[in-house]
């Protein structure tokens, strides 16, 4: 065959695309916003397109997690966060009435906030939780990835995308002079939300169904501080005649800047067509939910979505990977949705890096669906279950099967009756409110993720058996795919986290004086394998001291033990005592985490 056949036969040229770079994120969410912060800061172009002309307009996901809190602190924006938030110490008086300024039917303290269950947070992070609307949050992130590199578009709606062996090819739309262009990327993420376009197009497979319940969302202004602040709480649950949020028969209050501006969700019937609600009839459900019939109120807007209860069981094909609600699509219970796509994209975007600066085999990659596929399934799980406990007090009540409104109060005012009848729906409301804490004080849903797969190598130990019921409480260790746990450390001058001491810009090696073989075996084996691996020998005399001896009690190994952390702050591996050849021991290991093998 001539030189000439051989032309004839290979692919035509591909046409040159409007524009390059490393990674294309479809999406300016708290996923996709989160991702091009962290490229960005590690050093890979990117952009990100969003067909939306600006980022969210109105509150959505608010509830912020301590790893989502750890992320922004690793990124260098916490404080930048915690200026817009309501802090922890504001958001946990989670109240069940029959209107705000009506009866109570008792308090749950949440997210944390008991003095029984606050000590478990503070111990677990150097941060705490906080509540931060979603139209507050994005600015920031978007603001720090652009202003760091990357390249970021509004009005840029994206259409389709086509994959070969380099890279992938995305037709995107200006929105708004209606012009298609080609964007070129080595990779592609869609982080476009629950009705993912990028998602769809890859054919992920999914478990579970959309739109299961639906719901409306009124905000609003009004001054009710004189209602709520002795008992500052960021979600207030009305249960009355005529409210049904999502399936669970309740309305719910929440606050989104204390406290003057509120968003209420109200329910429907997804089967039915959905509600369109003048200027007066907001007002009016307002003021019943609050109480207060001539209440001064501003009705700032309304909009329906859908409860979703489906999650992905394969996060990527390809060159293309999902986060966020494109691959766990479930209702707002337990605060997990904007802190869970977060976690994608601290878990993804360390090895896109890896992979694109030539530190990493492309294997390292498929670890994204290993990892965080089971997590997207427990989460959605957990959320639709906690929406469906609010069962048990409606049950607790007796309003299950009211027929009329009288009935309804009649049966919520028999808890008050001295009778056996009275004193049963008492002990039935109190173990109803208890079963409530698995969604408002899940602590170890929130952390207590452990990774397995080939970008985390076991030494061969398992797990430590739960002390007390792994959902609520958080069991920190150090066995590998677990996150490295968080204790105060540092000089007569000053204290760090022990998660300050592992950057997401390199690996991190964590040992003691008796271990300081490991350390110095990090600079040869960081050369070899073109990494930036650092180390840090925690004890009396170095540059970092075991102030409270917290260290010695949580690290599990030896003195002469070595962890080793990786960018995202998941232990990749670790040995228990000294080995004769650290730099071997590491090099293998790391070798394997960075799918380089073969």
């Amino acid at each position: 065959m001539t030189a000439v056949d051989d032309d004839r036969t290979a692919d035509p040229p591909r046409a040159a695309a409007d524009f390059e770079t490393e990674v294309l994120i479809v999406g300016s969410g708290p996923a996709g916003a989160a991702a091009a912060l962290a490229l960005s800061t590690l050093g890979v172009a990117n952009a990100m397109i969003t067909k939306y002309r600006w980022t969210a307009n109105t509150p959505r996901a608010h509830i912020t997690n301590q790893r989502a809190m750890e992320f922004f602190r690793d990124m260098g924006i916490q404080a930048e966060v915690e200026a817009v938030s309501t802090p922890h110490a504001f958001i946990g008086d989670t109240v069940f009435c029959t209107s705000i300024a009506g009866e109570e039917l008792g308090r749950i303290l949440t997210w944390g906030t008991h003095p029984g269950r606050e000590g478990d947070y503070v111990l677990a992070s150097p941060t705490l939780n906080c509540d931060v609307p979603q139209h507050l949050l994005e600015p920031i992130l978007v603001r720090n990835a652009t202003q760091r590199g990357t390249t970021t578009r509004f009005s840029s709606e994206y259409l389709s995308h086509e994959q070969d062996a380099d890279g992938v090819t995305t037709r995107v739309m200006d929105r708004v002079t209606q012009r298609e262009y080609t964007i070129r990327s080595k990779y592609l993420v869609g982080a476009d939300g629950a009705r993912s376009a990028v998602a769809a197009d890859i054919g992920l497979p999914m478990e579970g169904r959309m739109d299961i319940a639906g719901s409306m969302n009124i905000t609003f202004t009004a001054d009710i501080a004189e209602l709520v602040g002795h008992r500052p709480s960021v979600l207030y649950w009305v249960i009355q005649p005529g409210s049904n949020v999502g399936g669970i028969g309740a309305g719910l209050v929440r606050m989104v800047r204390r406290w003057s501006e509120w968003l209420i969700v109200w329910g429907y019937d997804i089967d039915e067509p959905a509600p369109v609600l003048d200027e007066a009839q907001a007002t009016q459900i307002v003021r019943n939910l609050i109480g207060v019939p001539d209440l001064a109120v501003r009705i700032t807007g309304t909009s329906v979505w859908g409860n979703n209860e489906m999650y992905a069981t394969e996060l990527q094909a390809g060159r293309v990977f999902c986060a966020g609600d494109a691959v766990h699509r479930h209702p707002p219970s337990n605060g997990l949705g904007s802190n869970t796509s977060i976690q994608d994209a601290y878990n993804l975007s360390w090895k896109l890096a890896a992979v694109l600066q030539g530190r990493a085999g492309a294997g390292l990659l498929d670890t994204y669906t290993a990892e965080r596929a089971p997590v997207a399934k427990q989460i959605v799980l957990r959320a639709n279950r906690s929406s469906r406990e609010f069962a048990g007090l409606f049950e607790a009540l007796g309003v299950l099967d009211a027929r009329t409104e009288a009935e309804m109060v009649e049966q919520i005012e028999e808890r008050k009756a001295d009778t056996p009848a009275g004193a049963a729906k008492r002990a039935a409301l109190e173990r109803a409110m208890e079963l409530k804490h698995y969604e408002f004080n899940a602590h170890g849903v929130e952390l207590g993720q452990c990774y397995e797969s080939t970008a985390v190598v076991s030494d061969g130990s398992a797990r430590p058996e739960p002390t007390r019921d792994p959902e609520l409480f958080f069991q920190a260790s150090t066995v590998p795919g677990s996150p490295l746990p968080h204790v105060w450390v540092g000089t007569a001058e000053r204290k760090w986290s022990t998660l300050d001491l592992a950057p997401s810009s390199r690996f991190t090696l964590i040992t003691g004086i008796a271990g300081e073989a490991w350390a110095e075996a990090a600079p040869q084996v960081g050369s070899a394998l073109g990494i930036d691996l650092g180390a840090v020998v925690i004890g009396p005399g170095r540059a970092i001291s075991d102030l409270y001896f917290d260290w010695a009690r949580i690290r599990e190994v030896g003195e002469d033990g070595v962890l080793l952390v990786r960018p995202d702050k998941i232990i990749a591996w670790r040995s228990m005592h000294g080995v004769d050849d650290p730099a071997g021991a590491l090099t293998s290991v790391l070798t394997r985490v960075l799918s380089r093998v073969g």
